[in-house]
């Protein structure tokens, strides 16, 4: 084969293997389950940089930057153990030590207090004190991370995963994401950290660790269970993705092989379009049309 006629052919195999199911995806929002949601919207607008707001003019939630926190109200208290892929959520903060005070200062209630984890990049000469977390214990059970930043927007979006990087890339094919990715087995502190992944989606970092971590660090929740269970009735339900045209989009995700939970319908006089599909590891994942704005 001449070498002009193999450019060639590279060349027009190169729009199928950048193929992705579904363009101009966006992170669209965080969906909680709330004994109590003007409680929890309250909690969020004080403690975190996010402030209240009324998506599609109906419905109370929080707004963060780019992206929404709604609320589904429950008579009985969700799941909050650690069973499905939905491990935390997290804002950050510039001055960790500083945030922690302040938080700890105003009442508020810590998982895991303020802790150096500076070193968790591989770099055992990385100087103490450059990275902090601390995990509060937020509504119905909600674990939210604190963590060294360069902001202090909601940032991010811990999961855990049976194949971190299998399901990185699955968001790359359905949603056209970039995602950073490690096959290599990690330990730290005698957990395992990886394989890993990440992706960026608008504001919200999606990180992936290994179900390994969990098993590793003993939950005793894990002792025993074989998987992962889905993440509908847990405090945090499903993410929600928003696209540009919502049957156009379920079309062509179905094609794609992709497990669909519920078929699309519209609420609020039509101002609500969407449907919902899985993702890897149970993931819950409602497919709404029309990207995020504060109302």
């Amino acid at each position: 084969m001449s070498s002009t006629r193999h450019v060639a052919l590279a060349i027009a195999m190169l729009p199928l293997a950048m193929a992705q199911t579904v363009s101009n995806a966006h992170f669209h929002h965080l969906h909680l389950n709330a004994i109590d949601p003007a409680a929890d919207i309250e909690f969020y607008t004080t403690k975190f940089d996010a402030e209240k707001g009324k998506f599609a003019g109906v419905a109370d939630g929080v707004w963060a930057q780019k992206s929404w926190i709604l609320f589904t109200k429950v008579n009985t208290p969700p799941k909050s153990d650690i069973t499905s892929t939905i491990w935390h959520f997290g804002w950050g903060a510039e001055d960790m030590k500083a945030t922690y005070e302040k938080q700890v200062a105003g009442g508020t209630k810590f998982q895991t207090p303020l802790t150096d984890i500076s070193d968790i990049g591989g770099n055992p000469n990385a100087k103490p004190g450059s990275f902090y977390y601390a995990y509060v214990l937020g509504p119905d059970g909600a674990l939210i991370e604190l963590n060294t930043a360069a902001h202090h927007r909601f940032g991010h979006l811990h999961l855990l995963s049976e194949n971190p990087v299998a399901a990185a890339e699955w968001y790359e094919k359905q949603f056209g994401v970039k995602a950073r990715k490690t096959a290599e087995k990690r330990m730290y502190r005698g957990v395992q950290i990886a394989p890993s992944a990440s992706f960026n989606m608008d504001n919200v970092n999606l990180i992936m660790f290994p179900l390994e971590y969990a098993r590793t660090d003993n939950w005793p929740y894990w002792k025993d269970r074989p998987t992962f269970e889905s993440t509908a009735g847990h405090v945090v339900d499903h993410i929600g993705v928003s696209v540009d045209n919502l049957d156009d989009a379920m079309a062509k995700l179905k094609a794609a092989g992709v497990k669909v939970l519920a078929e699309p319908r519209s609420v609020a006089g039509g101002k609500i379009k969407f449907a919902f599909i899985e993702g890897p590891d149970q993931m819950k994942i409602e497919v709404i049309e029309g990207h995020p704005t504060k109302e």
